[in-house]
């Protein structure tokens, strides 16, 4: 009998995300009661971060690093790169009494999944929760892992000579929109005015890096519905729901990577003394990069 109810709760749980069903209609659908339903949905989404993800999401390690860079080499043809980071907004009911903090430039209430992606559509760390008014770069700037970025603490690899150059020294970065900062160990897009040759090439060299993080997000919402669809819980449930589907979707990935593996062209709905604060070094080290990707070592071989 424990076992059955077991099952029947796990079946409820997982049903609801991956339909997005309120917890009106799972009340008629599982006969159970509203109260009831609320308190398994965060109670269980609160145990599966709490067993899953040290494994799933551990902080990453220089060695890590290392490992998703050669998957960013051999994917996307961009040397150095350990991760593509931006933002989702997950749509949410306006919580009671929060005026137009949660209210985004897309004209609906959201909070902001911000996330660093690797090569594989996995998620490598992720900050939850941030007001959906808020921009990508200052919900950056402000969450655990953008002060890691911007203040060196995490782990990255030194800076080495490019593949197949003598050097100079480059770091190993993250690449993100055109909305962030860039700093040491994080680049960004030319401005779209006024390119070359040479940028163009970078920046298309970029986008086929960065696109990994939006893949990411867009397996994470065809695989759990609930984040089609705007969600009518308390704002602490919906982050517990959000961790939730976060740990999962890595969990799958790594148990069965071949699974909704997104193509390019998918639509989906967004030198070792540089220093991370001088622009000037910064902006000569994406020049750095360009120039690479405009060299016999670093020159993308285009199919027939």
């Amino acid at each position: 009998m424990v076992i059955y109810q077991t099952y029947n709760f796990l079946f409820f749980f997982f049903s609801f995300l991956a339909t997005g069903d309120s917890f009106t209609s799972l009340h008629y659908n599982f006969r159970l009661g509203i109260s009831t339903i609320s308190s398994i949905v965060k109670e269980t989404c609160k145990v599966l971060w709490d067993e899953l993800h040290d494994e799933f999401i551990p902080t990453p390690n220089r060695q890590r690093w290392l490992q998703i860079e050669e998957k960013f080499r051999e994917v996307c043809q961009f040397p150095h790169c350990v991760g593509a980071v931006d933002g989702k907004h997950i749509r949410i009911i306006k919580p009671p009494g929060t005026g137009s903090e949660f209210f985004n430039y897309k004209k609906y209430f959201s909070i902001v999944l911000m996330a660093i992606a690797d090569a594989e559509y996995r998620f490598v760390a992720v900050d939850i929760g941030a007001y959906g008014r808020t921009n990508d770069s200052m919900i950056f700037k402000n969450s655990f892992m953008g002060r890691s970025v911007y203040n060196r603490r995490f782990d990255f690899p030194p800076p080495e000579p490019m593949p197949g150059t003598n050097g100079p020294p480059l770091p190993y970065v993250l690449v993100g929109d055109e909305a962030f900062q860039m700093a040491g160990n994080l680049i960004k897009p030319y401005a779209s005015r006024g390119l070359d040759g040479k940028k163009q090439n970078f920046n298309y060299r970029l986008t086929r890096a960065r696109r990994m993080v939006e893949c990411t997000f867009g397996i994470l919402v065809s695989k759990w519905r609930v984040f089609a669809k705007p969600i009518q819980l308390k704002i602490e449930t919906v982050d517990e729901v959000v961790k939730c589907g976060v740990v999962l979707h890595n969990f799958l990935r790594t148990k069965e990577p071949t699974i909704e593996r997104l193509t390019e062209d998918s639509e989906l709905t967004s030198i070792s003394t540089f220093g991370p604060r001088g622009s000037v070094a910064v902006s000569a080290m994406r020049d750095a990069f360009a120039d690479y990707f405009c060299s016999d070592a670093g020159r993308f071989q285009w199919p027939d």
